[in-house]
């Protein structure tokens, strides 16, 4: 069996597995939007690039309220939601020129949740052989750019209308 050593994981999932604790609420109340890596803060949602992407410009849109599934969204949250997501699609597609998207979202540790209590949605720009060997047989993504800098190229495209 190969093994691959991510010790700067550590310290998020020992965040995560905290009971008491929630990485979007954390991300919510604290200020340091660089670090967190967040583009934008809406009046219901916010939009931070995924600490662990499937590719580059893998986004993620959370509820601000600690909500678990669309059931419990208001209308004025999922409206912001979807509204968000159409500017994702519009900065992703102009900045990197995917060939496609996946968007949505894994409600429940059965549907792959990370964080299943916290409502957000996945925001993936795909292209044609993004799965490619290395992801396939090794298990392991390849990312060519460092996340600070995928920031940098998106948040443009972010700063409030």
């Amino acid at each position: 069996m190969d093994r691959l050593w991510t010790p700067w994981r550590f310290e998020y999932i020992r965040k995560v597995d905290d009971e008491n604790s929630c990485v979007f609420c954390r991300i919510l109340e604290d200020t340091h939007d660089p670090e967190n890596l967040v583009l934008f803060r809406g009046i219901h949602c916010f939009l931070l690039l995924n600490r662990y992407p499937y590719t580059s410009g893998h986004l993620l849109i959370a509820a601000n309220r600690h909500i678990s599934s669309l059931s419990d969204a208001e209308t004025e949250e999922l409206n912001e939601m979807i509204q968000l997501s159409r500017r994702c699609e519009d900065a992703l597609g102009r900045e990197y020129h995917p060939q496609g998207f996946n968007m949505g979202f894994n409600i429940g540790r059965a549907a792959g949740a990370g964080v299943e209590h916290h409502l957000h949605m996945h925001v993936v720009p795909r292209w044609t052989g993004d799965s490619n060997f290395v992801s396939v047989v090794g298990e392991t993504r390849v990312l060519p750019e460092e996340l600070p800098h995928t920031r940098e190229r998106l948040l443009p495209y972010f700063k409030k209308p």
